[in-house]
């Protein structure tokens, strides 16, 4: 008994963490707006490695929460356009990718307020394509970065991981629009 309470007793340690991340990134952005890539990298790495820790917590122990579940992609999209903010504002990454990177999250955002408001409670669905975009985004920041600080990986690398960021981006948008269309319909019409 005494070990399903303590077990209970960390359910928060998910959020918390989550919440950490978010608050990881004004250092992050400082970091990378002073041109101190190292330091941001690693901060990037430590945020990287939180959000796996948090999701294998909550999976793992049924930490699962509805506030958890808005929380993570909030705190993903926080630091990914926070990092492509600030990279593209040092000229590293082109402004027409942080565009669409933008432009994608404000849309996905923006559906889900108005699903919220309109429909019902969200229940975030990463899709696979949503994971996929989120990995290849994290490759591609990385690749940036570890450029500034290593002068590696190849400058192609970058590239295609830059284009992989515009396509998986322009696919996932257009699947959580038309995934979450599709739902708001079923639910309309039962």
């Amino acid at each position: 008994m005494a070990a399903s309470a303590q077990h209970m007793r960390l359910a928060w340690l998910p959020n918390f963490i989550c919440i950490v991340r978010m608050i990881l990134v004004i250092p992050v952005i400082w970091f990378l707006v002073r041109a101190e890539y190292q330091i941001a990298l690693l901060l990037v790495l430590i945020a990287g490695i939180s959000d796996w820790f948090d999701g294998f917590l909550a999976r793992r122990f049924g930490w699962t929460s509805r506030i958890g579940g808005l929380l993570d992609p909030l705190a993903d999209k926080l630091l990914f356009v926070s990092v492509f903010a600030a990279l593209a504002w040092s000229g590293l990454v082109p402004g027409w990718l942080f565009a669409i990177v933008l432009a994608r999250d404000l849309i996905i955002v923006s559906g889900a307020i108005a699903y919220e408001c309109l429909i019902g409670p969200v229940e975030p669905r990463p899709s696979t394509v949503g994971k996929l975009n989120t990995v290849v985004a994290l490759l591609y920041l990385f690749f940036v970065i570890a450029w500034q600080v290593w002068g590696w990986p190849p400058a192609i690398s970058i590239t295609v991981a830059g284009a992989g960021v515009f396509v998986v981006s322009l696919v996932s948008g257009l699947d959580y629009v038309l995934t979450w269309s599709r739902f708001a319909r079923q639910v309309r019409a039962s």
